[in-house]
């Protein structure tokens, strides 16, 4: 390790000597024009006109001099050296937003970052992607001496790209770093090792975060979709040049697609799994567009450990697998067994999503920001100091069946069992024609639990409690659904949806259970129960308690009986919590 940071800091001091870039190997402008794909914003390029900058909530003054004021937070550090709002600067298409790109670009020439932005390549990438990708809107007609200093600080970039390659961290961003290196090889020819360099290094990186069912490993929807844009933007880069693709690329634009076609709701935008927001649906659609003619879902992703399941109009999809390993997990949710459910384009139950601030990050990491159980208030995974998953579940289950259009899912993970002791195993249930959604969680134990089950709502989704204060009523987009469950002491609370720009208030449906609750619960032996105690079809299902809308198959028999007080008999023995509860649609 030691020796090959001195090999990169010897690299990187070479790169950035003046002398080098000035030698006359320089082009007077790009040999092949770089084209940035995606439109801009021209609300905020108006803003960036005006001397203003807005990235993730936080908004401040930017001008000359200012590239490195402390009071800018890392995040907006990296995207303001990053330059691609270039973009959104081009959208407002007038000669005053062309001259304030340039002189912004021209006062970073004359006052670049010091460590440690410089050894940050995905951020160099981003920047050496946007000068070229948006070279024709403000350097092409800029005086002589200005475009000298523009390509002359392109070639240091890319020349410390090359230095920093391969890079010390895997996770998405590495992508940003080989699409600038792969802009400088396609604007400077002439320097071939800028191509052979990203060609010796893209194939490994690849397979480092690509899974073989076209996951990300970073398992999120969100870094999915940003992943893939970058492998898109790299191919239009080399069919430009009219230059090969390299299989490991064309492989993983084949694969990944399906899988972001997969983890959209009916309303096209995002699943929120593991810090995700809905995002842009048109965005999503023009990368899906440049990346693939094909519009497959992926069906399966036994990798990525999502399970999606499309029932009439209704679409369940579920997070089955543990956080992503170390390396990988600085974004990481412990949502891990946590679903989301959507009705044609109207989102019903959600998670909370990714916050912009570091400490709504932070919070909304937690189980409890999630659709799933939580114990003692406690979340199935322990987020570090630093960010990274420190505790996770070692053991994590998923089983699908479906039988004549109806479906089973049973799950289960470990998570708890460090902290006291206990397991947990969710079994969901989608009916045919997707109108039925019924779940049974399982707490088994060598003690009786306090948990929530947690159901947080869509804030365009109403609830209202029946006449009787028995059942939840949701207005989902017209339709009347209700909510009910047996076991616990059902509330509707105060939740929050962070999937889009801003946050919004909204509520969650929430079973309350403490030890001593009445609720289908039993004491069991160490062994895991025998088949007859598995859920089979239309066995165990919450029935409604009005009579109707059963799910197919049940009959009475199959009812579960009176709930009964559970107590642990002895100390070579483990309880047993049961709670059922039921989504339906009701007519009308």
């Amino acid at each position: 390790m030691v020796l090959r940071r001195w090999s990169q800091d010897a690299r990187l001091s070479l790169a950035r000597l003046p002398s080098l870039a000035g030698l006359g190997r320089v082009p007077a402008a790009p040999v092949h024009a770089v084209r940035d794909l995606w439109p801009g914003d021209p609300t905020s390029g108006a803003q960036l006109a005006l001397g203003s900058l807005t990235y993730a909530g936080v908004t401040r003054r930017i001008g000359p001099g200012r590239w490195e004021d402390p009071s800018y937070p890392d995040s907006f550090r990296a995207y303001l050296h990053g330059f691609t709002w270039l973009r959104d600067l081009r959208a407002v298409g007038t000669d005053s937003a062309r001259l304030q790109a340039r002189a912004l670009v021209n006062d970073w020439l004359a006052h670049p970052p010091t460590d440690p932005m410089v050894r940050d390549c995905a951020v160099t990438g981003a920047r050496l992607a946007a000068w070229l990708g948006h070279y024709d809107f403000f350097a092409a007609s800029a005086d002589d001496g200005f475009r000298q200093r523009l390509m002359q600080r392109l070639l240091a970039e890319g020349r410390t790209i090359a230095a920093l390659l391969p890079p010390e961290t895997h996770d998405w961003r590495a992508l940003i770093a080989f699409k600038g290196l792969l802009a400088a090889a396609i604007a400077m020819p002439e320097h071939s090792g800028f191509l052979s360099r990203f060609m010796r290094y893209l194939d490994a990186e690849l397979a480092r975060q690509i899974m073989q069912d076209g996951c990300h490993i970073q398992r999120s929807p969100e870094i999915q979709f940003l992943a893939l844009r970058e492998l898109a933007e790299m191919r239009a880069m080399l069919q430009a040049a009219q230059l090969p693709l390299p299989d490991s690329l064309a492989l993983a634009l084949d694969r990944m697609s399906p899988v972001l076609r997969a983890m959209r709701h009916g309303d096209g935008g995002l699943a929120l799994f593991n810090g995700s927001h809905a995002g842009n649906v048109a965005m999503i659609e023009m990368v899906l567009a440049q990346s693939t003619r094909s519009r497959v879902v992926a069906t399966t992703m036994p990798d990525g450990g999502f399970i999606r399941l499309q029932v009439g109009r209704s679409l369940l999809l579920v997070d089955a697998a543990a956080p992503p390993p170390p390396g990988f997990d600085a974004l990481a949710h412990a949502g891990t067994l946590s679903f989301e459910f959507s009705v044609a384009r109207q989102r019903v139950i959600v998670n909370c999503g990714a916050g912009q601030t570091a400490e709504w990050r932070r919070a909304l990491r937690e189980s409890a920001a999630h659709s799933l159980l939580v114990m003692e208030g406690r979340s199935s995974s322990d987020i570090g100091p630093d960010g990274d998953i420190q505790r996770r579940p070692a053991h994590v289950t998923a089983e699908q069946m479906g039988q004549d259009g109806a479906h089973w899912l049973d799950l289960s993970h470990d998570g708890y069992h460090a902290p006291f002791g206990a397991s947990w195993r969710r079994r969901l249930y989608l009916g045919e024609g997707g109108e039925d959604l019924r779940g049974e969680e399982i707490i088994e134990g060598e003690r009786m639990q306090s948990f929530d089950l947690r159901f947080h709502l869509h804030p365009s989704v109403g609830a209202e409690w029946d006449a009787e204060g028995q059942i939840v009523v949701l207005d989902v987009g017209g339709r009347i659904w209700k909510f009910r469950a047996d076991g616990g002491t059902l509330a509707v609370e105060e939740s929050i949806y962070c999937g889009g720009l801003k946050p919004e208030r909204t509520r969650q449906i929430v079973i309350h259970v403490r030890p001593g609750d009445e609720l289908t619960a039993e004491a069991t032996e160490e062994s895991p129960p025998d088949a007859a105690t598995e859920m089979q079809p239309g066995e165990g299902a919450l029935p409604d308690r009005d009579g109707d809308n059963e799910a197919p198959e049940t009959k009475a028999a199959d009812v579960p009986a009176p709930p009964a007080r559970a107590a642990r008999t002895g100390s070579g023995e483990r309880t047993r919590q049961i709670v059922r509860w039921g989504l339906m649609r009701m007519e009308g």
